[in-house]
């Protein structure tokens, strides 16, 4: 079968909302940046989880668990629990780019919502892959550009914690839940879940309560499902 070019008038379009879309999360990236010095990572430490790891949600979440003193473990699993979906991106994008050698593994390193969003959203799969290449990349470089103007400007700072940011991860935690509260089965997850690791936060060390959270909100997806009820959340893509 041929390969269906990109018309310029649709690939000036798919490069245009790319670069947008990497505008906008290179504002996020100055906000990490500030947020990861805050509790103690270093410059370096940030730019480097910002190269290698390249998932916003999983970083917010181990500068968050940092910062409200979690140990190593708690930390990681935490960022690796929120990043494990880019896995099943992967898997559906798989079929659209049919990479192979090198290219397959930096593909792999550009699987994120952005991106596969803008893949998935296209008509062709010749528009797809260019959606998924140029949000990937436009998001990577500028994210991580901001990453590094946050952390150096938080790391100017002499107590960076006096201008709140001590506080910029959990409510950053909260902007992310929020768009996908829609509807009330996704309310009484969110609040059971919360409820719950609200209630063991003395009990166990500093993180884990983010994992009892995602455990609970697992199992009662679970008994929805299995009780013949929608999920809550899962019949949209995330953002």
């Amino acid at each position: 079968m041929s390969e269906v070019v990109v018309q310029p008038s649709a690939r000036r379009a798919i490069v245009r909302d790319a670069i947008g879309i990497g505008v906008a999360t290179g504002a996020f990236g100055l906000s990490y940046g500030a947020i990861a010095v805050a509790p103690g990572l270093s410059v370096l430490q940030t730019c480097v989880l910002s190269l290698l790891m390249f998932t916003g949600a999983s970083q917010f979440a181990l500068a968050g668990v940092v910062g409200a003193g979690g140990g190593a473990l708690a930390s990681v699993a935490t960022a690796v629990l929120l990043g494990s979906r880019n896995a099943l991106y992967g898997l559906q994008l798989s079929r659209v780019l049919r990479t192979r050698g090198f290219r397959h593994g930096l593909a792999s390193q550009l699987v994120i919502d952005e991106s596969a969003a803008m893949a998935v959203a296209q008509d062709e799969p010749a528009q797809a892959r260019l959606g998924f290449w140029a949000t990937g990349v436009a998001v990577f470089v500028l994210w991580n550009l901001g990453s590094l103007v946050g952390a150096v400007g938080a790391d100017l700072l002499e107590d960076p914690n006096a201008f709140g940011l001590d506080v910029a991860g959990p409510a950053a935690f909260v902007a992310l839940l929020a768009p996908r509260l829609r509807d009330a089965a996704a309310w009484v997850v969110a609040l059971v879940a919360a409820a719950v690791a609200t209630v063991v936060v003395p009990l166990v060390p500093a993180g884990v309560p983010v994992l009892v959270a995602a455990a609970v909100a697992t199992v009662v997806v679970l008994a929805r499902t299995h009780g013949g009820r929608a999920p809550a959340g899962t019949d949209r893509t995330a953002s």
